[in-house]
């Protein structure tokens, strides 16, 4: 018993054909915003791929651009297959493909869905990401003339400046690292040296911040070192003054950043599956009533459409017994292979 069956004259199979070569058009602009989004979330990662502490969130936008270029493809071959179908010379040599290329768009949106799962689920990955590796970015600040950290100061204090932002927690991520350089202090220098004797470690910590953590929207010309020290500066107090640098932690910056991208990239996902199995729906009513029409050489002839030629537990019958028995062919012919060569 066929699954909702609808009948079709010459004008309803017309404008059915023309939509879906709309709707296919339209699920190709979709395909190349697709490709556009993952190539410019690669780029935004890799420039900040030295504040991550591994390559692996690159997954997602490579998946992203090939999903986009598959998309493309696949809907110019059901646009085309949708122009052609009018024409009972021209749908002839596609025909035999309809139902091959339903069943691939069918693994299509499953790996769509996918897709815009890993949307939503690489933000955990990049929370920790970001963790390690702005605090690396941190620890190695100061490194400006070692290979391989030679842009670490420079990427750091341009995500500050860009995301208004400050440290990987907070500011004071600032005091628990050295992040000026030796060759920038005067060890001449009583206070240097005393700084430097009296951490266990030797490094020259102080209660100070990049220049970049200043907040340029602050009246009072930014007080980026001595933060904590009230004597130091007139009229300040720390606990109770709003400071005038960036507060806001970098991870949570660029997590709200990164994440706004893949939630609204996950949430385009969605709809285009949703796209996707519009025009599935539509080609196989589309299909079908060119294959049942009453007479074949007369265009104007009524037919009958459907979705699905049994019932839903049936087909998914039929499907389960199918992948049997390739499953079972493949190991027939692997147990055939297995007994030439032990004959041999």
């Amino acid at each position: 018993m066929v699954l909702m069956k609808v009948k079709f004259d010459l004008p309803k199979r017309v404008k059915l054909a023309q939509g879906l070569w709309l709707m296919y058009w339209l699920a190709v602009m979709t395909g190349i915003l697709v490709f556009s989004l993952g190539l410019f979330f690669k780029i935004e990662l890799r420039k900040r791929s030295e504040m991550m502490d591994n390559n692996e969130s690159h997954f997602v936008p490579n998946l992203l651009i090939l999903v986009g270029l598959a998309a493309c493809g696949v809907n110019v071959f059901g646009g085309k297959v949708c122009h052609d179908s009018l024409d009972a010379l021209k749908f002839a040599k596609w025909k035999p493909m309809v139902k091959g290329y339903l069943m691939g768009c069918f693994g299509f949106n499953i790996l769509l869905f996918f897709t815009a799962l890993l949307c939503f689920c690489m933000q955990f990955q990049l929370y920790f990401s970001l963790a390690e590796g702005l605090k690396n970015g941190i620890k190695y600040y100061k490194d400006t003339d070692t290979p391989g950290r030679c842009f670490m100061k420079r990427t750091l204090d341009m995500t500050q400046i860009e995301f208004r932002c400050c440290g990987n927690n907070n500011y004071r991520d600032w005091f628990e690292v050295q992040w000026i350089s030796n060759r920038y202090l005067d060890f001449s220098n009583d206070e240097v040296k005393d700084r430097v004797l009296s951490n266990v470690e030797g490094k020259f910590l102080m209660e100070s911040v990049p220049f970049s953590c200043c907040n340029p929207g602050s009246p009072r010309p930014c007080i980026q070192h001595q933060l904590t020290n009230n004597s130091a500066h007139y009229d300040y107090d720390h606990h109770t003054e709003e400071l005038n640098i960036w507060t806001r932690g970098c991870r949570e910056s660029l997590v709200a950043y990164y994440g706004g991208m893949m939630n609204s990239i996950g949430g385009l996902m969605l709809l285009y599956i949703i796209l996707e199995a519009g025009v599935m729906v539509g080609l196989q009513y589309l299909t079908t009533s060119l294959e049942t029409m009453a007479d074949p050489e007369n265009p104007e002839s009524e037919s009958e459409g459907w979705l699905l030629e049994k019932s839903v537990k049936e087909t998914v019958a039929d499907v389960i017994a199918k992948i049997k028995g390739l499953v079972g062919a493949g190991n027939h012919v692997g147990e055939v292979e297995e007994g030439v060569a032990t004959v041999s």
